[in-house]
């Protein structure tokens, strides 16, 4: 091993100045634990991305260039069962962290997800790590701040083949809504804006010596102008002074798309990744640095580009070994028996109404608060419940439903069912919290003309996530007037709820009911939260909602679920929308059709595989 003077005297050796150096970044963002080629919710192989495929083409990169810098973007230790097991102890040492190590991995980014399991476990992880997690936009309470930034001593050849080593400074930022999404972690934490810190630590960075800066931005692409505290701002961080390249991530999409958008990636003019979710794809930016006498390294070219993870792409066996312990323990526990089930559970066409495995959410959801409030002074008042789809296609392509087999239901199904580790809680709400809550909700379609056939059913930038449907009420939604807020929150003075009951009686505003929901719409920001801002918590965040359902199940062992539509859409004579759906729903299209009344017709696939279906309103 070279000790740090062989370093200094390689850096300050004079360089030809028609030398360059030329380095490649490789970039994985929003893993989610996908560390091998199994999908865990259906039990099976499945090659459309994962670490270890990504850990093989890595390899080949290597192979080809001379440097080489591998970089994460966060958010990889929650998303699969196989993190669950992970961040509960059932693992010794993470199974994430050693497959990075193994793939020498020279930093990451924390992203917002990474603290879905408690500040504890990230700490955990960290320790295990062989390299450092940056966040510079967040500050810790009573304990030591992660990093924010990071100078690598890089070796590195030239174009001569000379040894020189390039001091390439790395830093990372998340959300500053993190902390808001939690209550839990704004005890123990805060996020700044990531404009102001990237600001305020530049100038920290270049002072350090770094030849150049790379920008981990878990963060993702927006096409608004950045307001202070905004969640995705990887363009205005690229614009700024400082910074060389950016990794963006958050959003799961990818940038730049083959043949789409500015040529050579580049977001203000700078070279920029965002390489998917989940391993499907491995960010690449060659980059071609040249050399001033008295001025030192600087950035002359650079190109990017975002490499699709191919279905037959190998997986690296030693990433397969790595993990080979942990993945076999995460099988056997899916693989318990909790229950069955009469029906097909499946979520492709929730957002027309017919949802089981909503239904089973709300049931399991309302069992547990009913039984946790019985006896207290609130036992009487009526217990309604909220859930919303997790799986329902959008980013996550035609196969990201849930779909639940008849049958012999098993713990994995519960992540199928419900994907993330959030926790019960219960509020005291007022009949026009909940009509406000319901217009939130009915804000994720788009407004419809009277008479005109196949017009767009969704607004693409309103995730499915925050569509809640409330069991034991009934409504209906008025396509033909504008939605009540735009997604991120903001109200528009319209609305489109309307005959709101409860057992068959109008519901007034002064109503009280009790709405169990789960630990998200607790945030401190986005959709909900200025209705959860002011609204009572009765049941303060308790179990996970999955361990709920879990119980539930085991209690109720043969499930029968009535999937009923809890809403409906005011009826449009001679109008038609479209909608999409995963083709493997397209049996259930015409049962679907009976149960909600409206005529449905599939229409074919489009270019990104769905199914496109035209609904009759």
């Amino acid at each position: 091993m070279r000790d740090a003077t062989d370093q200094i005297c390689e850096r300050d050796c004079p360089a030809d100045t028609a030398e360059t150096v030329a380095l490649r970044i490789l970039a994985t963002t929003d893993m989610h634990m996908k560390l091998v080629p199994h999908d865990y919710l259906a039990d099976r192989p499945c090659a459309r991305g994962s670490l270890a495929q990504i850990a093989s083409l890595v390899d080949s990169h290597r192979a080809a260039a001379r440097n080489t810098l591998l970089l994460d973007n966060g958010d990889f230790l929650q998303g699969t069962p196989l993190g669950d097991l992970a961040a509960r102890g059932g693992a010794r040492g993470h199974p994430a962290i050693a497959a990075m190590n193994l793939m020498g991995y020279d930093a990451a980014a924390i992203g917002n997800h990474d603290f879905a399991f408690g500040l504890e476990v990230l700490q955990s992880a960290a320790r295990q790590a062989r390299f450092p997690l940056l966040a510079a936009n967040l500050r810790l309470r009573g304990r030591a701040d992660f990093p924010g930034f990071v100078i690598l001593d890089k070796p590195v050849l030239t174009s001569t083949g000379r040894r020189v080593v390039l001091r390439i400074g790395v830093v990372g930022f998340l959300p500053p809504q993190t902390t808001a999404w939690d209550r839990d972690l704004s005890r123990q934490m805060a996020c700044d804006d990531i404009l102001d810190t990237a600001r305020r630590i530049l100038p920290r960075i270049r002072a350090a010596g770094a030849d150049l800066v790379v920008a981990l931005a878990h963060s993702g692409i927006s096409d608004r102008p950045a307001r202070p505290g905004a969640e995705n701002v990887a363009t205005e961080l690229a614009a700024m002074d400082g910074i060389d390249v950016v990794v963006a991530g958050h959003t799961h999409e990818v940038f730049p798309l083959a043949g789409i958008g500015p040529a050579g990636g580049t977001l203000s003019g700078k070279p920029a990744v965002m390489p998917g979710f989940g391993g499907s794809h491995l960010g690449v930016i060659d980059l071609s640095l040249a050399h001033d006498l008295g001025a030192g390294w600087h950035l002359s070219d650079a190109a990017a580009r975002c490499e699709g993870v191919a279905p037959d792409q190998p997986a690296a066996p030693a990433v397969l070994h790595a993990v080979a312990a942990t993945h076999r323990l995460t099988l056997s526990h899916l693989r318990r028996r909790i229950g069955h089930s009469d029906r097909r559970i499946s979520s492709y066409f929730a957002l027309v109404g017919v949802d089981p495995a909503l239904s089973l959410v709300n049931m399991a959801q309302r069992w547990f608060v009913r039984k946790s409030l019985d006896g207290t002074r609130l036992d009487g008042i009526p217990v309604l419940s909220a859930a919303a789809p997790f799986r329902a296609g959008g980013r996550g392509g035609p196969g990201h439903y849930t779909d639940v087999a008849p049958g012999r239901l098993r713990l994995g199904n519960l992540t199928d069912i419900y994907s993330f580790p959030n926790r019960i809680c219960a509020l005291l709400i007022t009949g026009a919290d909940l009509r406000g809550w319901l217009e939130r909700s009915a804000s994720l379609f788009r407004q419809i003309q009277p008479g005109r056939p196949d017009q767009p059913l969704t607004d693409p930038g309103f995730p499915a996530y925050q569509f809640d449907v409330v069991q034991d009420v009934r409504w209906q939604i008025d396509l033909s007037r504008p939605a009540g807020f735009l997604p991120d929150g903001r109200p528009t003075g319209g609305g489109r709820v309307r005959d709101l009951t409860w057992r068959g009686r109008p519901v007034e505003d002064n109503d009280r009911f009790v709405l169990a929901t789960n630990s998200y719409r607790l945030a401190a920001c986005g959709l909900f939260a200025p209705l959860t801002a002011g609204t009572p918590v009765i049941l303060r965040p308790g179990p996970q909602t999955r361990d709920v359902i879990r119980d539930y199940l085991r209690q109720r062992r043969r499930l029968s679920i009535d999937a009923a539509p809890a809403w409906q859409f005011l009826p449009m004579p001679g109008t038609s929308a479209l909608f999409e759906t995963g083709p493997q729903g397209l049996p259930l299209l015409a049962e679907i059709a009976r149960t909600c009344g409206r005529p449905m017709e599939y229409l074919g696939q489009t270019e990104g595989d769905f199914a496109l279906v035209r609904l009759h309103l």
